[in-house]
């Protein structure tokens, strides 16, 4: 439902209309009453904001390297590719300043929020949308270097960190979780200006899949796409959910509930009493400390460092969430740090945490 002056200003549909270019009266709505905006209420499009130079940018990469194929693209509820269409969705809270403030309030990150992190994700979906377009997974080339397409997603894996296998281009090791990942990654880091890719990977097996990428791309450049279906997958004009809707379910789906017991030892470590509340925030100790605390609890549990690096970070978040302050800081603080995330480390090494989730 929409409240207030965007309902009396709204357009065709119900979508608001802009009072001046770039302003929608909903901006100054307070953040309840935003929450009880629908998605497909926003009027929001990719034209005029920064998402439009930075798609700009990529076609620029593109024409760099000769190509003909652009892929493209449109605003929904998450970054991603469709099968068989060679285009690219982006979530639609990058389309204005204060739905990404919305989006790091309830998800503490904005994924692809600053301009070199939007550009690591467009080049690697143009990746996929690539494949669709080509349908270059059906080579045998492409099978011997990445794998079968036909592979189904797993629900969670687990990356190898020191693995020279595959490129290092997103988060967590993402090529690594599937063929298709693999692929969009190489292509990533492949398409990327002055990535100096021949000497970062000189020496790795990686290197042959960005030869491969290299020779297979002069290969089809000029040549037009196969398929050249400009469909949109749920595009956010779509989109009925409320943003309070869309953040609860996206809250359940990424798991930003947390287990009792973790709440529970971030209490007893930290605290959010009033009379804490000008001490340091819980999460700048533990982005203070979290280096030579990662490295002694490495050393005893020996589990990677990024493996417990993700549950620092996750850590972070939670402190965060629960709004926690130091109670002291002295070396009595560091070794309750340390005993506390040795646990929860040995509590993720027998449940099986350390999986990365798709």
């Amino acid at each position: 439902m929409i409240l207030g002056p965007v309902s009396r200003r709204s357009g065709p549909g119900g979508a608001p209309r802009r009072t001046r270019r770039g302003h929608f009266p909903w901006v100054s709505l307070p953040r309840e009453r935003l929450l009880d905006t629908r998605i497909c209420d926003l009027g929001l499009r990719i034209e005029g904001t920064e998402l439009e130079v930075r798609i700009a940018q990529l076609d620029a990469e593109l024409e760099r390297r000769g190509f003909v194929f652009r892929p493209h693209f449109w605003l929904s509820d998450e970054w991603f590719c469709p099968d068989g269409i060679p285009g690219v969705a982006i979530p639609f809270y990058l389309a204005h300043p204060r739905l990404k403030r919305l989006e790091h309030a309830h998800m503490l990150e904005v994924e692809g929020g600053t301009h070199p992190s939007c550009m690591r994700l467009l080049r690697h979906e143009t990746g996929h949308a690539l494949v669709n377009a080509y349908r270059v997974h059906r080579r045998r080339g492409w099978r011997e270097h990445f794998g079968d397409p036909g592979q189904k997603y797993p629900d969670t894996y687990l990356p190898k960190p020191y693995s020279k296998r595959y490129v290092i281009h997103l988060d967590d090791w993402y090529a690594q979780s599937h063929p298709h990942e693999d692929w969009a990654e190489t292509f990533a880091v492949w398409l990327k200006p002055n990535s100096g890719w021949r000497t970062r990977y000189r020496g790795w097996s990686a290197l042959r899949k960005l030869e491969y990428v290299d020779a297979l791309m002069d290969e089809i450049k000029a040549v037009p796409p196969r398929v050249r279906s400009r469909r949109r997958v749920t595009p956010a004009r779509t989109l009925r959910l409320t943003l309070r809707e869309y953040y609860a379910g996206k809250q359940s789906r990424y798991g930003t509930d947390y287990p009792e017991f973790y709440d529970r030892h971030l209490l007893r470590l930290f605290s959010n009493d009033a009379q804490h509340r000008r001490n340091e925030p819980a999460s700048l100790y533990i982005r203070r400390t979290r280096v030579e605390v990662t490295g002694i609890v490495s050393r005893w549990t020996f589990e990677y460092r990024y493996r417990i690096d993700l549950v620092v970070r996750e850590m972070m978040r939670r402190c965060d969430k629960l709004d926690l302050h130091v109670v002291r800081d002295d070396r009595r603080m560091k070794l309750d740090f340390v005993s506390c995330l040795t646990m929860i480390v040995m509590n993720y090494l027998h449940s099986g945490k350390f999986m990365v989730a798709l």
